[in-house]
């Protein structure tokens, strides 16, 4: 849909679901409200779906200035189902800035509302500018209320993250708290919600158990909860990650290699190999400088008895810049490197432009596999 500050921003197909939700029940408010507008309210209500996400991309722009504020790179701004969420691709530094990268989104919020409840001055409340007005503080109000929830994914549960963070100098202390947080407040609003709707706590008419109403309060509330709940398992999930990302090292998952020409069969390279204890073959030209590097799904794809009459070049991949990794990269910065430049393998060098070995994309995703798998510390 655009592009503000350099970062792309998306609408999920769900975003229209929820549009036309909107538009139904704001539209059948307004028609109790305002009843003289008949058909034209649920224009009203489409402008007013509309104008909620546009507060809500507001929302996720705050969170996308700070981080890039922060010279933390961001993916995308996406709207969808319940909101939006602004895809940092890196953790802060510091647990200040992760509260303040957190709670810059429900501050804007709350200052919309306010924007909004000052516009309500200056029109008529029984008019559409001033229903629409009211609605749009509203929403921004609840909108920052919710997401200062003390539970991941949501904003507060980041905030939280920052506090224990802070207080206990481990950033995996604070996610496995705000996480398990995060699924308490699942479970609270799995049950509490419909129990709200109905008792008519917060001064709405108490529903009846078995009326439609009731039936699709309970419905959010298993969306809202399954939301939550998956996203505080994510949040975990990726803390463990990033805590064993360190363990992933180019060096030490880099297969020896050993240089042949380009025109060495393939039995004569394999065997040289098999002598030197090497796993991997690199083309070099007649300097020595490598050139391609000799693909392992090329070398199983070629039969024994037709080896010797196969030359090594044949089964190569040229080397471009991003296939040319340094042996001291090691965790976020070795898979930066790679998704920047997807291949099946990889030269490593040495700082000094010496051969290192082959690093493979496959043995590096089962590094990945194995370090998510060990429990953390």
């Amino acid at each position: 849909m655009g592009r503000p500050f350099g970062v792309p921003v998306y609408v999920s197909p769900s975003w229209f679901l929820v549009a036309a939700l909107i538009t139904w029940v704001f539209g059948d408010q307004l028609d109790r409200i305002l009843p003289g507008l008949g058909p034209v309210r649920y224009l009203v209500s489409l402008f007013f779906a509309v104008a909620f996400y546009a507060s809500v991309l507001v929302h996720e722009l705050a969170h996308t200035i700070a981080a890039l504020r922060f010279r933390l790179p961001v993916r995308r701004i996406q709207l969808q189902f319940f909101g939006g969420v602004s895809e940092i691709e890196k953790e802060s530094e510091t647990p200040g800035r992760e509260f303040v990268l957190a709670f810059v989104g429900p501050l804007l919020s709350l200052a919309l509302a306010g924007i909004f409840y000052l516009g309500m001055d200056a029109v008529d409340p029984a008019s559409v500018p001033g229903v629409l007005l009211a609605g749009l503080m509203v929403s921004n109000l609840l909108v920052a209320a919710f997401n200062l929830l003390p539970g991941l994914p949501l904003d507060g549960g980041r905030m939280l993250r920052a506090l224990v963070w802070g207080i206990t100098g481990r950033p995996m202390a604070g996610t496995v708290a705000a996480a398990w947080v995060g699924r308490a407040l699942a479970v609270t609003v799995l049950i509490g919600l419909p129990l709200i709707t109905r008792t008519g706590v917060l001064g709405n008419p108490p529903r009846d158990i078995g009326g439609m109403d009731t039936v699709m309060d309970a419905l959010l509330a298993a969306i809202l909860a399954a939301i939550i709940w998956t996203g505080a398992g994510n949040s975990l999930r990726m803390a463990r990650l990033r805590e064993h990302l360190p363990e992933l090292r180019a060096r030490t998952l880099t297969r020896r290699a050993i240089p042949v020409q380009s025109t060495t069969p393939l039995s004569e390279a394999l065997r040289r190999a098999d002598e030197a204890g090497a796993r991997a073959l690199v083309v070099v030209d007649g300097l020595g400088d490598p050139t391609a590097i000799v693909r392992e799904t090329a070398i199983a794809s070629v039969p024994a008895h037709r080896r010797p009459w196969v030359a090594v070049s044949t089964l190569a991949q040229d080397l471009t810049d991003g296939m040319k990794v340094s042996a001291e990269l090691t965790g976020e910065a070795l898979l930066d490197c790679l998704r920047t430049t997807p291949a099946s393998e990889y030269l490593v060098i040495e700082d000094t432009g010496a051969i290192y070995g082959v690093l493979s994309a496959l043995d590096v995703e089962k590094a990945f596999v194995k370090a998510m798998a060990r429990p953390h510390s």
